[in-house]
């Protein structure tokens, strides 16, 4: 599963909405719709803080393996 349905899947599962994520994070709803669509730069740091709202590491979202 690609990083950006992961990221959308979790998202959905806690029942966040982009807003919620938004704010959780200190950005604008529409940088984190970029991010979730894969049409933004995503930089460790907030991958990082992207993580920790779900309680997992950044591997656990956005590392692909190649299969």
């Amino acid at each position: 599963m690609k990083a950006n349905k992961k990221l959308e899947k979790l998202r959905l599962e806690k029942g966040y909405t982009y807003q919620d994520m938004s704010d959780k994070l200190g950005i604008c709803k529409s940088y984190y719709w970029h991010i979730e669509h894969n049409s933004r730069r995503l930089y460790y740091d907030l991958a990082k803080k992207i993580a920790k709202i779900f309680g997992l590491k950044p591997d656990d979202i956005f590392y692909n393996e190649i299969k």
